[in-house]
């Protein structure tokens, strides 16, 4: 480190570790990274009676803050970034819906500015591949089949920073497209899909590697046929996402893959739209109008619940507030299994020496209290 970074060291808290929790543990953050060993001149900060965990890390988020990553300029998108990062998200990917091909090129043309800037950390594109009997807010008129050409075409928009395709991997060229996925080093997901229990099975050993929102735009589970679901969470290659606002899943569900593909195979996800952080009103979703009433977004036509206006910290305090899950558990699906993911681990996901200062100060009631990202106070912790 250069004699001229700041070193700060938090101490007092519980710290959660890859290891385990520590308790009344430190985290030394020498510039933007994490330190073995404190400097002499270190600034202390004390935080008894509060938490240290991993920034969080969301795969899955279409805005925030009012502004939307699926349409509107650069600025609008780090506006959405900023105020996920002021509830903890840390790292995050940038996620499409469903647009014409040329625009949705020209939007991970955008997108990938950003991501060579360090701004997000790459594109998640969930439609236009998939399938109109589980399309939720996506426009029927503009879904077409995974034809592998041309989710070659969108990978090359993005420049090198696609990092998820969300498929429905039955439709025609499915396969094919995973196929073509894997080797190019990009996520295929299955979602909104009508896949039957073999067809995902098929999808899974042709490379797919993660079922986006699960539960949610899928067939549900049956005693007679299992559906996606069931060979989605018995997989072990399979990271399943799951959005924790407490309307899109059923408690007994969030626990049933909890407890089913184990806490190792659970990433926590916002699938968030413009309203997160920012509150109800009128918004567009792609070319869909969305209605965002009681902090729950619906399609104006229809009535399809159409994202979230979920916040990863209001995520982690549900998990483990009114699902009882342990806080190890949830660091790891909040944090440790989406940067695995990402192929980002080596720098951030846990609080390791050498990994980027990306963390989140809890209280005692898991309420948010600090972020710091790079080594830099986000929100400074005030009540310590």
């Amino acid at each position: 480190m250069s004699g001229s970074a700041h070193s700060t060291v938090l101490s007092g808290a519980r710290v959660v570790l890859p290891t385990g929790t520590v308790a009344n543990g430190r985290v030394i953050v020498d510039g933007s990274r994490i330190a073995g060993s404190a400097r002499e001149d270190a600034t202390v900060v004390d935080l008894t009676g509060h938490w240290v965990v991993p920034g969080f890390v969301d795969i899955h988020n279409h805005g925030g803050g009012g502004a939307s990553f699926t349409s509107g300029t650069a600025e609008d998108v780090l506006t959405g970034v900023r105020t996920h990062r002021e509830h903890g998200t840390t790292t995050l990917i940038a996620s499409t819906v469903t647009e014409e091909l040329d625009e949705l090129a020209r939007r991970a043309g955008l997108l990938a500015e950003l991501a060579q800037q360090g701004d997000i950390a790459g594109i998640h594109f969930e439609g236009p591949f998939i399938s109109p009997c589980r399309k939720g807010a996506h426009t029927e008129g503009l879904l077409r089949d995974p034809d592998p050409a041309t989710v070659r075409k969108l990978i090359d928009a993005a420049h090198g920073h696609a990092r998820m395709v969300t498929l429905a991997t039955e439709l025609p060229g499915g396969l094919d497209s995973v196929r073509l996925l894997a080797e190019h080093g990009v996520i295929a997901a299955i979602g909104h899909t009508d896949a039957t229990y073999e067809q995902t099975r098929e999808a899974i050993d042709a490379g797919a590697t993660v079922a986006t929102h699960l539960y949610n735009a899928m067939p549900a589970l049956g005693h007679r046929a299992p559906g996606p679901i069931a060979a989605l969470l018995e997989d072990e290659r399979v990271t399943v996402e799951l959005i924790n606002d407490g309307t899109h899943l059923h408690p007994a569900m969030l626990e049933l893959a909890f407890h089913h593909a184990g806490p190792h195979r659970v990433a926590l996800i916002t699938d968030a739209m413009d309203a997160a952080g920012f509150g109800d009103g009128i918004y567009s979703l792609g070319p869909l109008a969305v209605e965002v009433k009681d902090s729950v977004a619906r399609l104006v036509e229809g009535g399809s619940i159409a994202g979230s206006t979920l916040t990863l910290d209001t995520a982690f305090k549900r998990a483990v507030t009114v699902d009882g899950l342990p806080v190890e558990s949830v660091v790891q699906a909040i944090s440790a299994n989406p940067a695995k993911l990402i192929g980002r681990y080596d720098e951030v996901g846990s609080l390791e020496p050498g990994k980027y200062a990306d963390l989140v100060v809890l209280d005692a009631d898991f309420e948010l209290k600090g972020v710091m990202r790079r080594g830099e106070w986000i929100v400074r912790p005030t009540s310590v």
